[in-house]
């Protein structure tokens, strides 16, 4: 008998969403930065074993939209909820839901699950006992609350055993050595943009988009080249850095994650340009990925 079905992630930015993907992969697929919306897409990963295939969607954090960029994002979460078998609700011990996604929860009639991620800041039992309670009494129709580690992988064996009663009998939807549904050039973008994400403040992490002009692969080396959009001048002239140090820091940092990840060196050359307002630009925000045509 073997099993395949979608499960969905969600939940409110940096409660460890993106980082309980990778912990149920083994593998990085999401890209993790303390900062809040991290995540823009819906990324699927694939858990292929013997008996089951588990597709996962890690969504963008579930927030109020300020422009059209936002509005996308929470589309990306609400398609997940449309073809999910199960839905992981994920929080933390610092987290709490408000009434406004609390109602959106009680209204899901998929298989919910509750995970209480971050459970090794808690220093006993009793307190892990007590959160569990205190969520299964908010939600009392999820079919488990599960405590997690995802930063340490802790309890990720238990959190797979009580998905699967819950996936249908069925062939799986892609190749066993298939790890996400996106493609090498995304991924390669992804890297680019944590590292933005790591190194700069304020503004520029959101304001800034990545894409991916040339993805050339030889027998020894892989050429990318990648153009970095900016909203505006004066946030070109800061991704760029004195002397281009800026930039060339997260060439450093960017080529060396995509050395692991794709196993192989890298010949990696970035671009700033401007592209003003594309958060709510319609057709930039297509050309971009975040849209159906």
């Amino acid at each position: 008998m073997h099993k395949a079905g979608f499960v969905s992630i969600i939940g409110k930015p940096n409660v460890g969403k993106s980082t309980l993907l990778n912990a149920l992969l083994g593998e990085k697929i999401s890209i993790i930065s303390p900062k809040v919306q991290t995540t823009r897409h819906r990324i699927m990963g694939i858990l292929s074993k013997p008996d089951y295939q588990l597709v996962f969607s890690d969504t963008p954090g579930i927030i109020k939209p300020k422009y059209k960029l936002h509005g996308s994002m929470m589309d990306f979460v609400n398609q997940s909820l449309q073809d999910a078998d199960v839905v992981l609700f994920i929080t933390d011990i610092l987290n709490d839901a408000d009434e406004e996604l609390m109602k959106k929860l009680q209204l899901i009639k998929t298989p919910l699950l509750v995970l209480l991620n971050k459970i090794d800041l808690l220093t006993n039992n009793e307190e892990v006992f007590e959160r569990v309670k205190e969520w299964k009494n908010k939600l009392p129709h999820a079919i488990a609350v599960v405590p997690v580690s995802a930063l340490n992988k802790f309890n990720i064996n238990e959190l797979i055993k009580a998905i699967l009663p819950y996936i249908p009998e069925g062939p799986s939807f892609y190749p066993d050595d298939q790890l996400t549904d996106k493609s090498e050039r995304f991924v390669a973008a992804e890297i680019i943009r944590e590292k933005i994400m790591m190194r700069y403040k304020e503004e520029i992490p959101y304001a800034t988009q990545v894409e991916i002009e040339s993805f050339k692969e030889e027998d020894k080396i892989i050429r990318i080249s990648a153009v970095i959009y900016v909203m505006r001048d004066s946030q070109k002239q800061i991704m760029i850095g004195k002397g281009g140090s800026a930039l060339k820091n997260v060439g450093i940092a960017a080529r060396r994650d995509l050395e692991k990840f794709f196993n192989k060196q890298i010949f990696l050359q970035t671009f700033v340009k401007v592209k003003e307002d594309w958060r709510d630009n319609d057709r930039l925000l297509k050309e971009f990925g975040y849209k159906e045509e």
